[in-house]
Order: C-alpha cells, then structure tokens, then sequence
C-alpha cells in the first residue's frame, strides 16, 4: 500500500475562518454545483405573515447542500496525495463524500448507522462507495471511522470538524443572500437547520457584515445545540427518535459550536409534529419535495416569523430532499385524516 496517510489533518483550522473563506470557496465551486433556486410561496407568506425565501437544496447535486462542502475537502485531499477517504454521516454528507470522491478517482468508505434510510444507503453505493454500518450514535461511527483510517491508511472527511466542509456548506447562505439582494431585498434572518452544525456555522460565516441574524432550528428530539449552549461547551444528548433523520448527530461538532456559540441569534427546537407539518407545507404550498431536516429549518421559519418584531424577510436554508417515498405518502395520508392548517 502506499505511503499516503495524513493527507489532511482534521480538526486544523484555516487561518482566521471566515467570511473571506467563503468567498474564496464560491469561485472554486462555481460550475460543480447547482446555483439552486429562491423559491417564494404566496401561501407560506400569509400564513406566517412575512416574506419567505426558500433556498431549494433539495435540487442541489446529490440531493442536499453537503455536496459543497464535500467538493472542497476532498479536493484538498486529493490535490495532497491522498489515495482514499472515509466519512461518517448520517446520510447526505456520505453521498455527497462519495460523489466528490468519485469524481476525483478515489475509493471511499463510508459508516452508516445502522438504521439508516434506504435511499441514502442506494444512493452512496450507486457512486461506488462502500458502505459499513455501526451502530446509531454518533461516538460508534467516530470508532468505526477510526478502525477504518488506521486499516486502509485514508483520510478521514470529518462532516463537523473540517474547516473546508464548513466553508464549503456556508457558500449555500452567501448564494441565498446574494439571490435575494438582486431582487433589491435585504434578508433580516436566515434559518438553517442544525445536526452537527457545519450549516449553522457556515450560515453565520456568510452572513457576517451583511446584517441578517442566524437562527437554528433543531429536533426537539435531538437538542444537540441547544444543550451545548447551556452547558458551554458540546455534550452528548440522549437522543430520541426524530423523522429528520438527517438532523440525529448526538453532539454538535467542536468547531461549528465555536463559531455559532458566539455568531448565532436564536436557536428554536422542533417538534416531531411540527416537523411533518413543514415537509407536507412545502410540498402542498411550494411544490417542494424536501427531506425532513430541511422541514425542520421551514417549521423553525414559521414559529420565528410569528414572532415579535422579527422582520419581514427571512431566508430559509432547505438543506435537502433525500426522503424516503413512503414516510411521505405516509406524511401525506395523515394529513387527510387530520388536516393541520400548515398542509392544507
């Protein structure tokens, strides 16, 4: 085997972090990702009483916005030499891994939970990935990572911890902002859904001096954040089931938790109920299929704009729409029995 072992040390930072890196990350993502669409909804708007503007990840390569961040950090990888890389996620970031890793010629191994959606799981092995599973927390996927690195001498694509990743994903709020200035609009707020936090942190890099405050919004479920903010610093939760399996990281990563613990407004928790009630809004109100971590941010965006003196526009990052068929025909015979004025 050759000698390609640390390509890339994860956890360093690039110096000063910062709005700057994601103007440097836009130019070299431009033409490999999806400028998406801003999205308006005359629907969402009255029912929540200010302007939204929806930010379709969900049509983004690989289904969500992690496609970004993957794209920078591997490349870095690759341009350093490495000869494989490993990644842990719940999903999008994997596939989003193992796409930018096919592209650049490298294998790739990815861990799983072990109860992780099928789709995501056919989408990772149709771009050639090889798929392991451990366990459903976080901390067995950080060991199995780590058995991994350390058998097969690859680099490890850290979802949270790599500062490439974080820029990479903080280019998605700076097209947003970007987007919604050429139709003469300055965003008061963006909302971003929260897991391990590389979204939160590059929503609050891409919005510095441009004046639009940061709000995060998490599973009730999995208050990963919002319990890192109480006690200072990120600890494990006890996580409960949530349908925004995209959003189930246990513990918010140490960088992001750097960078949002001082950027961020708000932080807003989500019900598994309001959750549904978001996914069925975009898609009988907007016409967006999404996934039910980026229903999170939309559930987020409609509790914070019923709000006091929260402003008329407010940008909200749908961060995917990599969701399982059935739990949306289930979603969707739900709301027949019991209409919720979000979905009807």
């Amino acid at each position: 085997m050759p000698d390609c072992r640390n390509a890339f040390v994860v956890g360093t930072t690039l110096p000063g972090l910062g709005r700057a890196d994601i103007d440097r990350a836009e130019p070299r993502l431009a033409g490999k990702v999806v400028r998406t669409p801003v999205i308006r909804s005359d629907q969402l708007d009255a029912l929540c009483g200010a302007r939204l503007w929806l930010k379709a990840e969900n049509l983004q390569r690989g289904g969500s916005f992690k496609v970004r961040g993957a794209l920078l950090a591997v490349e870095e990888l690759a341009v350093a030499g490495s000869c494989g890389v490993v990644a842990q996620s719940t999903g999008n970031h994997a596939i989003a891994v193992a796409l930018a890793a096919r592209a650049r010629g490298l294998p790739t191994l990815i861990v799983l939970p072990s109860d992780a959606p099928p789709a995501k799981v056919r989408r990772i092995r149709e771009a050639r990935a090889q798929v392991v599973f451990a366990g459903t927390t976080l901390a067995e996927r950080v060991s199995a990572v780590g058995e991994l690195q350390e058998l097969h001498g690859y680099d490890v694509v850290d979802p949270y911890e790599n500062p490439h990743v974080i820029a990479g994903q903080g280019t998605a709020t700076a097209e947003l902002l970007a987007q919604a200035a050429a139709e003469g609009v300055r965003l008061d707020t963006v909302v971003v859904p929260i897991g391990g936090g590389s979204a939160l942190a590059g929503a609050c890099l891409a919005a510095a001096g441009h004046g639009a405050a940061v709000v995060g919004a998490e599973p009730a479920a999995v208050p990963a954040f919002t319990a890192a903010l109480r006690a200072g610093e990120p600890v494990t939760v006890s996580a409960r089931h949530t349908i925004a399996d995209g959003l189930r990281p246990d513990r918010i990563g140490t960088l992001p938790f750097s960078i949002a613990a001082r950027d961020a407004a708000r932080v807003l928790t989500a019900s598994e109920e309001a959750i549904a009630d978001a996914l069925r809004a975009a898609l009988l109100r907007s016409r967006l299929l999404v996934e039910p971590a980026a229903a999170t941010a939309l559930a987020g965006a409609l509790e914070y704009a019923a709000g006091p003196g929260r402003g008329t526009d407010i940008g909200v990052l749908l961060s995917g729409g990599n969701v399982e068929p059935g739990l949306v025909a289930r979603l969707l015979a739900e709301s027949e029995h019991a209409p919720h004025p979000l979905a009807g």
